[in-house]
């Protein structure tokens, strides 16, 4: 079955960095797209970073610049380096899988499977 674990969340202050994890398994994750999303109480989830199956990386204008999407296939995980961390990027993280080759937008609507999330909160 197909499962998708996030970990590497947690508490830094602002300026700092982590690094969060998704590590999959059930599927041909060589094959496909891996996004990244974030969700804050009382809002919509925001698309943050996509990775496709060959490389190709897209990001949204908010941390374009600051956060890098990988992938690496050996150990079907991909990661998501967030530096120069602000407040406004406190959120629950959450990566997905998608059908699709390459990145289609970073809707989160139709993408169909979600890991249980981890969370990164940014303060003094």
């Amino acid at each position: 079955q197909v499962q998708l674990v996030e970990s590497g969340g947690g508490l830094v202050q602002p300026g700092g960095s982590l690094r969060l994890s998704c590590t999959a398994s059930g599927f041909a994750f060589d094959f496909y797209a891996i996004g990244w999303f974030r969700q804050v109480p009382g809002k919509g989830r925001e698309g943050v970073a996509c990775v496709s199956s060959d490389d190709g990386r897209v990001y949204s204008d908010s941390v374009k610049g600051r956060f890098t999407i990988s992938r690496d296939n050996a150990k079907n995980t991909v990661y998501l380096q967030m530096n120069s961390l602000k407040p406004e990027d406190s959120a629950t993280y959450y990566c997905a899988s998608t059908g699709h080759n390459q990145c289609p937008s970073l809707n989160p609507f139709g993408w169909g499977y979600w890991g249980q999330g981890t969370q990164v909160t940014v303060s003094s």
